[in-house]
């Protein structure tokens, strides 16, 4: 009995001791409270403070879809009618990512103006800059005043595409959406308190608050944001995993893929019947609910915005066929696979490459763009950042040849015209600091003499209210200066996802 009462106690203490061990998991199990390189405790002020913690999970910013990488043949999958043969097939893989749920709506961008006049309401230029152009409704043999005096303002319009906005205004939207969530994010988790008094450049920046440069109020802070020894709250850092990545346009394979939102046809790694269009397949009801293929009472139907033929915008009356003579509110139609409205018709939509015809031959098979400009902090004579600009944004330069003289993964700063095939990308192009949003001077200029392409070509995507069925195709590709506007081209962001492809992303709360 003493022996049963022995063993029995024995057993009971290694179950403990078992216990204990998980829970503290001294070499960085489960709980990884400590490092399992060195056995020392993680976010201890005794040791040194070192901070780190396990668990990441993805977080979908506000308005995106979840996008789940995979590859997939990227190009014309129809006859070119055009004989462009500017979209050649290839096989291409995409990392997952997330893309807008819809293009973006006239109210977003009147809020962003909004914010912009308020916070920049001292400098004029700036909201001036950002205007959308709604002169381009106007055609000279056309009445279209309604349009340019209400499509943009009035509230009629708040839910339809943005038009009228260039590539560039597009980006310094999206620049403007990452600092807006990063401060609310921030300000969700209690690391900053609310501050409705920013004015010019003392205003929310994810690099300047990262750098040291805006002066922001600390909160209490709901994760243990503590300093090193432990005593005091701190500011958040890029790897407590709090902020989200940048919003920005998707690269044109990020955009071809999603369009087509390749889910409802796989089996097994095989893609058991190609599409033209994006609404082949399972498809997703505005509701939310799901059905299979074609049901009767929904043949026929309209499956996006476009022009049906000559002069035929919108059916006879009575019998309208995608109702709508102009653009139509952005949860129009069904949306594909992945859960995304309008990929094809409505309005095209710009996206980050530029453009040149061989581009599906020239670019890399993983991740496939054209148009990095690699970019380094601005620095003074002690590699300290200098201050930062009108904007609030720490300052940019693109990288020198020099200091790119000892790499092997990259050796231009430019790289929007490189191996393009054309003379000014074999010769020397020298050094710049130049931004290329603005100025244009470091890239390749010859190109653009002796046609319509350069270095601020950029490509636009998936058809709209103006154009007939061919251009509805995700692999139709065309190109617009970076600096132009119409009536028909609108936008929409994506943003990376950080970490495992299969990290199933938290939504956005």
């Amino acid at each position: 009995m003493k022996q049963i009462i022995f063993y029995g106690i024995f057993f009971t203490f290694i179950i403990s001791l078992s216990s204990c061990n998980s829970k503290l998991n001294v070499f960085g199990g489960k709980n990884k409270t400590h490092s399992s390189t060195t056995g020392w405790k993680y976010n201890d002020p005794d040791n040194g403070g070192f901070q780190y913690y396990n668990g990441y999970q993805a977080q979908i910013g506000p308005g995106l879809v979840h996008i789940p990488g995979g590859t997939f043949v990227m190009g014309q999958n129809q006859k070119d009618v055009m004989g462009d043969w500017n979209n050649i097939r290839r096989r291409v893989t995409v990392a997952s990512f997330f893309m807008d749920e819809t293009e973006v709506r006239n109210v977003d961008y009147r809020e962003y103006l909004y914010w912009l006049s308020r916070v920049h309401g001292g400098d004029d230029s700036i909201t001036q800059t950002a205007l959308p152009d709604t002169l381009v409704w106007r055609d000279e043999l056309a009445y279209n005043e309604p349009q340019v005096q209400n499509y943009f303002r009035h509230t009629a319009f708040s839910e339809y595409p943005v038009v009228g906005v260039s590539w560039e205004q597009a980006n310094a939207y999206a620049k403007w959406r990452s600092d807006r969530v990063n401060e609310i994010m921030l300000i969700k988790n209690r690391v900053i308190k609310e501050n409705p008094d920013q004015q010019g450049a003392e205003n929310f920046n994810t690099e300047a608050y990262l750098a040291g440069q805006y002066d922001a109020e600390l909160d209490k802070g709901l994760r243990d944001l503590s300093s090193q020894d432990g005593k005091d709250i701190r500011h958040a850092n890029w790897s407590d995993g709090i902020m989200l990545p940048d919003y920005r346009l998707p690269t044109e394979a990020e955009w071809e893929y999603a369009a087509y939102g390749l889910l409802g046809n796989t089996e097994k790694e095989i893609i058991k019947e190609g599409r033209v269009y994006p609404w082949t397949g399972k498809w997703v009801r505005n509701d939310g609910s799901r059905k299979s293929g074609n049901k009767r009472k929904d043949m026929g139907k309209m499956m996006a915005n476009f022009a049906r033929g000559n002069g035929d915008y919108m059916g006879l009356a009575g019998s309208l066929n995608d109702g709508g003579d102009i653009t139509v509110p952005v949860k129009s139609f069904w949306p594909n696979d992945f859960g995304l409205y309008n990929t094809a018709g409505n309005v095209n939509e710009w996206v980050a490459d530029v453009y040149r015809p061989m581009n599906p031959l020239d670019v890399s098979e993983f991740n496939p763009y054209r148009g990095n400009v690699f970019k380094v902090n601005v620095t003074d004579e002690n590699g300290n950042i200098v201050e930062k600009d009108k904007y609030g944004r720490i300052k940019k330069r693109v990288q020198t040849k020099e200091e790119l003289k000892n790499r092997k993964n990259y050796t231009v700063g430019d790289a929007r015209n490189y191996k393009d095939g054309d003379p000014g990308s074999r010769i020397d192009q020298g050094d710049s600091t130049l931004d290329p949003m603005y100025n244009n001077g470091s890239g390749n200029e010859l190109i653009g003499i002796t046609s319509m392409i350069s270095d601020k070509s950029r490509v636009y995507k998936g058809g709209s209210w103006r154009d007939r069925a061919f251009w509805l195709s995700p692999s139709t590709r065309r190109f617009m200066n970076q600096d132009m506007a119409r009536d028909d081209i609108g936008f929409r962001c994506a943003m990376s996802q950080i970490g495992s492809p299969e990290n199933k992303p938290k939504k956005w709360k």
